[in-house]
């Protein structure tokens, strides 16, 4: 495939629990475009309460792609999204059809805007033997001290708890015999040559007050368990069970420790609440890097339908 033979692509943007499925319900058909998810953990089957997951009927209102491509046992990378997310954009292409993404994966936005940078191979061997010391406590203060070690800036950055990126950083450090921050050095020379700037892509990041954000993070998690989450959890868990990856999903390997017996259902609920809120702030500081990025502010009175039409009018010069 071409990569250049891709639909015309549109970016809604936002942290976690700022409305962006429906908004991009009433969006997409202005746009004549279907939807694309953005979010790393909507590949997974079965993982729907948890992720926010557009439901069946939200899904035939309007297209949907990118949504229930593993099973939440397998591993799934920003390679193997930026290809399906390239296919799709391709055959919506050949149907006179724009792309519309919603989401708010930083790493998956960014592989498809500014493209990716690819590592070598990580051998697999080395995966699985990483992968079971990590699941050790007395192994996992081995392991964060030899990243602090072979990567200090990487290990500065990472929460005490973000067992991926530390794999992530020992995988490569063990591979290439350089510190991933190199790596990524090295991506945001090469790609990021205008200062983060979108080139005139299209692009719109929702943004809330923090006190409004913290409100519905808590009262939506409350709302996953009371149509079914920890169900939802323990069936998978006992099941086909989780990939690292889809493990350590926010939500998830809160209730996973629960179930396991580590903590009890009130302490998840409060970890997985507080993990959800750094989470945006995260990402908020990963959306402002962009400084030619179109802002909308929103509030809990503002209509979908009404924030849909603001957004059009912006991007309709673009059409």
């Amino acid at each position: 495939m071409n990569p250049t033979q891709t639909a015309q692509r549109f970016f809604l943007l936002g942290p976690t629990a700022s409305g962006k499925t429906a908004i991009s319900l009433a969006l997409a058909p202005k746009l004549d475009a279907e939807i694309l998810s953005l979010d790393s953990m909507l590949v997974y089957r079965g993982m729907d309460l948890g992720t926010a997951k557009p439901s069946a009927a939200e899904q035939q209102v309007v297209r949907h792609h990118l949504i229930d491509l593993v099973g939440p046992d397998q591993e799934y990378s920003v390679a193997h999204f930026r290809n399906a997310a390239l296919q799709v954009e391709s055959e919506l292409q050949q149907q006179g059809k724009r792309a519309l993404y919603a989401g708010g994966t930083a790493l998956y936005f960014k592989a498809l805007v500014h493209g990716l940078h690819e590592l070598p191979a990580v051998p697999h061997e080395l995966r699985q033997e990483l992968l079971e010391l990590v699941s050790r406590p007395e192994s996992r203060e081995v392991l964060r001290a030899e990243l602090a070690e072979v990567d200090p800036l990487l290990s500065q950055k990472i929460h005490p708890n973000d067992d991926k990126r530390l794999l992530r950083g020992l995988e490569t450090w063990r591979t290439t015999q350089r510190p991933l921050s190199v790596w990524q050095a090295q991506w945001r020379s090469e790609d990021d040559r205008d200062g983060g700037r979108l080139a005139g892509v299209p692009a719109v990041a929702l943004r809330w007050s923090r006190e409004d954000l913290r409100e519905r993070v808590a009262r939506r998690f409350h709302q996953m368990l009371e149509q079914g989450f920890l169900e939802e959890v323990r069936q998978i868990h006992e099941t086909c069970g989780f990939s690292a990856s889809a493990s350590h999903a926010i939500g998830y390997k809160q209730v996973l420790a629960h179930l396991n017996g580590d903590c009890t259902l009130d302490a998840a609920i409060e970890r997985a609440i507080t993990r959800t809120r750094v989470l945006i702030r995260r990402q908020m500081t990963w959306l402002r890097s962009f400084p030619d990025l179109l802002w909308v502010d929103v509030t809990e009175q503002d209509d979908p339908l009404v924030l849909a039409d603001r957004i059009f009018a912006a991007w309709s010069p673009k059409l």
